[in-house]
């Protein structure tokens, strides 16, 4: 069985708001702990990764072993941006497959981590697998706020010797997704309930923080599961309408850029 590490992803620091004495996301509470530690423990409850572990830079990295539970190890990698600090993590643990998590993502799902896992273990020599959303692309892309992403170690490195513009080195993933004619890649339907333009459940603005912190204190932190989470959204169409809203401006500035 091929040795598959969990990466949680923690998003590079902004050092301008770090000497101003802002919090970074890591920091931010939720359910109780902070966002890191509720985000690692989420994914520690996959049944399918061998290890899991925080990638961090190095402006973050004392702040992040403050944060982080005591029993998952802290990647510091001087890489020059996220791809090659990702691929220099998937080295020093000798990872054949990782999965991405981003920090993100509070509501990430481990029962759906371990479908994805089981689906790229049972499809021999792909070199993505992800989930995909209603507009046909990966998921992740759609502010779900829910999955995780898998990927072969050597794609990576393949990514990593080949990518050169700024956008393709910043967002781990995005090489191999834009290129399907190099890479194998296999995308998982999405289950019907969360196939909607009107869920959103990142945190990328304060607006989506008011709306976590409406599902968790609606739900619980026993009762996260995203079953329940489409459940209680589908009775609530006021905060899909501003999910929906939230999500076109993502949308129109993601094409701007």
């Amino acid at each position: 069985m091929p040795f598959t590490l969990g990466i949680v992803e923690v998003p590079v620091a902004n050092v301008s708001s770090l000497a101003a004495g802002q919090r970074s996301p890591a920091e931010r509470t939720f359910g109780c702990k902070p966002l890191l530690e509720w985000v690692v423990r989420r994914v520690t409850d996959s049944l399918l990764l061998e290890q899991v572990v925080i990638l961090v830079d190095p402006a973050q990295s004392e702040l992040i072993r403050q944060l982080a539970p005591p029993d998952v190890p802290i990647a510091v990698e001087q890489g020059p941006d996220p791809l090659a600090r990702f691929v220099a993590t998937i080295r020093r643990y000798d990872a054949e497959e990782v999965v991405r998590v981003r920090l993100s993502s509070p509501f990430v799902d481990p029962q759906l981590i371990d479908r994805l896992v089981g689906t790229a273990r049972s499809h021999p020599g792909i070199d993505y697998a992800g989930y995909a959303a209603y507009h046909g692309g990966p998921a992740v892309l759609a502010q779900l706020g829910l999955f995780a992403e898998w990927c072969r170690g050597q794609a990576l490195e393949r990514a990593d010797r080949e990518a050169r513009i700024a956008a393709d080195r910043n967002d781990v993933t995005r090489y191999l997704c834009a290129h399907p004619e190099l890479f194998r890649l296999r995308l998982v339907p999405v289950p019907p309930q969360l196939d909607r333009d009107d869920l959103r459940l990142t945190v990328r603005s304060e607006e989506d923080w008011e709306h976590a912190q409406i599902i968790f204190e609606a739900l619980g932190s026993e009762e996260l599961e995203w079953q329940r989470i489409a459940e209680l959204l589908d009775q609530q169409p006021t905060l899909r309408q501003r999910m929906a809203v939230l999500n076109r401006v993502d949308r129109s500035r993601d094409s701007d850029d």
